[in-house]
């Protein structure tokens, strides 16, 4: 429902490679740091976004988006749903192209402020389960 076939090929393939990981921190028994090492396996650069700013898999991390002096292509999003709706919105702020909200985080309404405001938007999926399924 919050994800079809050719958003997710379009994030995943066509959209540039380097993913904020919001949530990722150097502690290996969170989903984050499983999912962001598939992303790097298929050629993504990832980004640790973390109040910690710890580097992870080798990449430098950042307490915010806005603290990440580069652009970023996609964010994904590993936050609670509660906490998921503002790092949409800052996502926008920062210019990414798509915001892609993790397994078990769904926000309505940020979904529909997210696709309104022009950025690809997938939610409640995750990548790493759906980049290897593309073929």
């Amino acid at each position: 429902m919050y994800a079809d076939r050719a958003t997710i090929r379009r994030i995943l393939t066509e959209l540039g490679d380097t993913w904020a990981v919001v949530g990722l921190s150097a502690n290996q028994d969170r989903a984050a740091y499983g999912v962001a090492r598939v992303l790097q396996r298929y050629g993504k650069r990832i980004v640790p976004v973390h109040p910690k700013a710890e580097t992870v898999h080798g990449e430098r991390g950042y307490p915010s988006l806005e603290a990440v002096p580069f652009k970023i292509d996609v964010v994904d999003v590993f936050v609670n749903s509660a906490l998921a709706g503002p790092v949409a919105d800052q996502a926008a702020a920062a210019g990414a192209e798509a915001v892609w909200f993790q397994l078990g985080v769904v926000d309505e309404a940020a979904y529909h402020r997210t696709r309104a405001s022009g950025l690809h938007m997938v939610m409640d999926r995750c990548p790493a389960i759906e980049i290897p399924a593309l073929g």
